[in-house]
């Protein structure tokens, strides 16, 4: 195994941030619907989507994500530079990358995608496109659960920060991650050398889709980053019975809180209305009242609509999804 060795100056120690990317989880989770049995602990998450994902067309995304992974064009998915951007913010800096995409695909090895290589501008606007549409069929509907693990992962680290520094906060990662003497170690399978870090710090960013394996943004121009597996991820996809609470069925009714709680998982009208013993009408007019209020979002994909809990929806369950 080769290593990646990444010293740090006070200044780098000092820039040390971290980031969610759901461009990012896209861009990882594609390896993990091209090849599912590489990724055990995703399975279930695949299994899911991947009948969804063939009303849609992504192809070129598909072929910018190569099974198995050696690297990947840098403007498919740039270090973000907020800590928390939505994906419309993250397509905004993919669609303005046009000048990077041929000098991207060719240090990736992948000038064979003449789509976007003989017209960098034209070739974004159709890979943007795909991206969106494979968001809603993919991800969107757990994109909530989703991020809270990531956001739960981001506070835990800034505890160790706060009980032990830099020190503390770097040194359990991840098994490919080692922190020792001021430096950074990340095992990699196909590079290896010192890189620094030009006072920029490192971006740490968790993930759900990169699991099992540690991703590097080491060159210029980008800013350094490491991609790592969040911890929870496999608890991720497990269905938990949720105890309604009483204050809530109050307000709601006890029927739409049960139909609240059902969804810890996206969920199609028709599976919902079997589990509670519901018409499909009666289910469908109480998931549009969820709904409008905020507490539930819908995704149609080709003949799939999807209901999902959103963020406010969790936060009246008193849930959290990974615990």
């Amino acid at each position: 195994m080769k290593r990646i060795e990444l010293p740090f100056t006070p200044q780098d120690v000092a820039n040390i941030r971290f980031a969610i990317s759901p461009l990012g989880e896209v861009v990882a989770s594609v390896r993990v619907v091209k090849d599912p049995d590489a990724h055990p602990l995703l399975k279930p998450w695949a299994h899911e989507v991947r009948r969804r994902l063939a009303d849609v067309d992504w192809r070129l995304l598909s072929a910018l994500v190569p099974v198995p992974t050696v690297t990947i064009a840098g403007f498919t998915c740039t270090p973000p530079s907020t800590s928390m951007p939505d994906l419309e913010l993250e397509l905004a800096t993919m669609r303005g990358a046009a000048g990077r995409v041929r000098s991207d695909l060719e240090d990736a090895r992948a000038t064979h995608i003449r789509e976007l290589y003989d017209d960098p501008d034209r070739g974004l606007e159709r890979l943007t496109g795909e991206v969106s549409a494979y968001w809603e069929a993919a991800m969107a509907p757990y994109w909530p659960r989703i991020r809270s693990l990531l956001e739960g992962e981001i506070l835990y680290r800034a505890r160790l920060l706060a009980e032990g520094g830099a020190q503390r906060m770097l040194a359990d990662l991840d098994e490919a991650i080692d922190w020792q003497d001021g430096r950074l170690t990340v095992r990699h399978r196909f590079a290896s050398g010192t890189r620094s870090l030009r006072g920029l710090g490192l971006l740490l960013i968790p993930s759900v889709f990169v699991w099992p394996r540690v991703f590097s943004v080491t060159t210029p121009p980008y800013q350094p980053t490491v991609r790592y597996p969040a911890r929870g991820i496999a608890t991720l996809w497990e269905r938990h019975d949720i105890d309604v609470p009483e204050a809530l069925a109050a307000v709601l009714g006890h029927t739409r809180a049960r139909l609240l709680a059902e969804l810890d998982q996206p969920a199609s009208t028709q599976a919902l209305a079997m589990r509670l013993g519901l018409s499909e009408p009666g289910t469908s007019q109480h998931l549009t009242a969820l709904r409008r209020a905020g507490l539930c979002t819908a995704h149609r994909t080709g003949r799939y609509v999807l209901y999902a809990r959103s963020a406010v929806g969790e936060s009246l369950l008193g849930g959290n999804p990974d615990a």
